[in-house]
């Protein structure tokens, strides 16, 4: 190799990695997909070795495209931290953060936290995934991501952003059509609503087996807003935390001795968290969780 790749064509390589479709990583890029083709062939014959393997399914790095990814991510991090400092973001954050949080924590916690942001920072946009699942970050699907497994390998900032309970919830039309509930006995008499147990995003959403016997799941959803209505509309008991109850009276607590306890972790990669925009959308979860305890037990 005569010359070193080109810094645009590494980025090319990078979506194409995370995407593994040339219409993925060609939306990223808002450019054709045949110019991320035209881009990975021109990068690997310049380093004269296949980055990527093909199949009808997409494109999967090869071994040495997993060694290249590391330094191609380090160096969109250092391009990413000049751009900013340079662009004076030392004083505010601009740019677009992409951030990755649970459905219903997003709708009702994190949405209504963000005019404010934007209105102090006026070249920041945000892309709001709510997702009934957690992001991934190690395809950079998000910038940063609240979830309830932190990562445990890769390079990652991460702080426990809450501990948070769930607590048992009935519709006042259920709980009068049912038998009365006075202790965690009488539980095994109803009918609970759940996740759908072979889609679960985390085994820390198995909490109704913390019940003490096999809940008879009367219907299963992929993600909470699905529980809260079909709880709401009387289906069985759910299993939520505060912040995710509206505040219209559709559900209310049952046997508030019972709980379960889990965590939410913040994380960002190493390489992004040091940006300006991605620093102030951390900061914004942490003051509110901290200001905001009552959102969680």
């Amino acid at each position: 190799m005569n010359t070193l790749p080109e810094w645009t064509d590494l980025r090319f390589f990078l979506e194409l990695a995370r995407a593994g479709t040339l219409s993925g990583a060609s939306r990223r890029l808002e450019v054709e997909h045949t110019t991320v083709a035209r881009r990975i062939d021109r990068l690997e014959t310049q380093l004269g070795s296949t980055l990527f393997d093909r199949s009808r399914e997409g494109y999967e790095l090869t071994e040495v495209g997993q060694a290249l990814l590391p330094h191609a991510e380090a160096m969109e991090g250092a391009a990413l931290a000049a751009a900013e400092q340079i662009g004076g973001a030392e004083v505010a954050a601009h740019g677009v953060v992409r951030l990755g949080v649970p459905e219903v924590f997003g709708v009702r916690v994190v949405a209504p936290l963000l005019a404010t942001l934007l209105e102090q920072h006026p070249d920041l946009s945000i892309d709001l995934l709510n997702l009934p699942r957690f992001a991934n970050l190690a395809n950079r699907e998000a910038d940063l991501g609240v979830m309830l497994d932190p990562p445990t390998t890769g390079r990652y900032m991460v702080t426990r952003l809450a501990s948070f309970h769930f607590y048992l919830y009935a519709s006042p039309g259920y709980l009068a059509r049912h038998p009365p509930i006075r202790t965690q006995a009488d539980l095994a008499h109803h009918d609970f609503v759940d996740y759908v147990q072979d889609r679960l995003a985390s085994r820390e959403l198995s909490y109704l087996n913390e019940l003490g016997f096999t809940p008879r799941r009367r219907i299963c959803c992929s993600g909470m807003t699905g529980q809260l209505e079909a709880a709401s509309l009387g289906m069985g008991l759910m299993m939520a935390p505060p912040y995710a109850i509206p505040a219209d009276g559709r559900l209310v607590r049952v046997l508030p001795g019972f709980q379960a306890e889990r965590s939410f972790w913040l994380a960002a990669p190493t390489d992004l968290y040091r940006l300006r925009r991605v620093k102030v959308v951390w900061n914004l979860l942490r003051e509110c969780a901290e200001s905001h305890p009552d959102l969680f037990v």
